[in-house]
């Protein structure tokens, strides 16, 4: 008796195995044909850098009445820090100033919500983080304009 109980174990316990081991590879299977990173990766982004002016257009969903109603709205200002590199997580910091209050949005670049990102005009740079313009004024808070091959095409 003892041993049948104990090859029901054994069997229990191989069974549990193989149905742990069948999940496992499942799980597998999605990301190696196709990575989850890489799917949400857009295509065709500009090279976005310090110091650039850029329009970003993106989605707002308004609710009003139980009805739901999709606008995009554009955010124009002067890109101050890239982040994270160029995977999913890659933000830009986007700054403008508006009646003499100065704005700034981090927009995450591979978002659903933004539509696209344009390059208007880039401008010479020596830093990677422009957060001293924060508190410039005047003349120190312009930045000098190059024409970039990019942009150019």
């Amino acid at each position: 008796m003892a041993e049948e109980i104990q090859k029901e174990e054994n069997t229990a316990e191989v069974e549990a195995e193989t149905v742990a081991t069948e999940v496992v590879e499942e799980a597998k299977e999605p990301l190696e044909e196709k990575g989850i990173i890489e799917a949400n990766l857009k295509d065709g982004l500009p090279d976005v850098k310090a110091g650039d002016m850029v329009k970003v257009y993106q989605k707002i969903k308004e609710v009003k009445d139980g009805k739901t109603k999709e606008r995009i709205q554009t955010f124009e200002g002067q890109v101050l820090a890239r982040k994270h590199g160029k995977g999913v997580s890659a933000t830009i910091t986007v700054r403008k100033v508006i009646d003499g209050v100065g704005v700034e949005k981090i927009f995450p670049i591979h978002s659903p919500s933004i539509e696209k990102i344009e390059v208007e005009r880039s401008g010479k740079t020596r830093r990677s983080k422009l957060y001293y313009l924060r508190t410039a004024k005047g003349r120190k808070a312009k930045l000098k304009t190059t024409v970039r091959k990019e942009i150019a095409e």
